[in-house]
């Protein structure tokens, strides 16, 4: 997928692709090797190059779509990012949250507990299965509200970035 980003009105072009070893990213047309871990909502592990750093982004909601406050390493930025899929058909917010929605392992590790069961309805925001990477808790949450369709994983599973979870309908 190909992103244009805009920090401090500086455009840059970052494509990002997953690979069976993770994720590649270029900037610019430079290869970049990075790994990310989403430890929790809106909080990023990144090894960049080698080094490691934390990323705290949430999104500018003042603002209109696609704008995101991002923290790290002690600064502040703001970043826009032009994301093409957008401009096909999905439309502002709440995009692509119709119909069955597979939740995916956000990052490598392993199921603890299963909270929801097949059937049941559940909120947008409502925790449906916690998952233990880096010896911390994270409970995945449901991005909107509707029915468990299918229930993927048992407590006990290990799962890797982008295993399937949970179906929600």
């Amino acid at each position: 997928m190909k992103f244009t980003v805009t920090v401090d009105g500086k455009e840059q072009s970052v494509e990002v692709r997953r690979t069976s070893g993770g994720w590649n990213c270029r900037v610019n047309g430079e290869e970049r090797a990075i790994d990310v871990a989403e430890v929790a909502p809106g909080r990023f592990s990144l090894l960049l190059d080698g080094a490691s750093f934390e990323v705290h982004v949430e999104e500018h909601v003042e603002e209109r779509d696609g704008q995101y406050h991002v923290h790290t390493r002690g600064t502040d930025l703001v970043a826009e990012v032009e994301d093409p899929r957008r401009w096909q058909g999905r439309g502002g917010r709440g995009g692509g949250k119709e119909g069955p929605q597979e939740i995916t392992a956000p990052m490598p590790g392993k199921v603890i507990t299963v909270l929801v069961e097949e059937g049941q309805e559940v909120e947008e925001g409502q925790g449906l299965v916690v998952v233990e990477a880096m010896k911390m808790q994270n409970e995945i949450p449901s991005p909107k509200p509707g029915v468990i369709e299918k229930v993927l994983v048992q407590a006990g599973d290990t799962v890797e970035h982008g295993t399937g979870l949970v179906v929600v309908g």
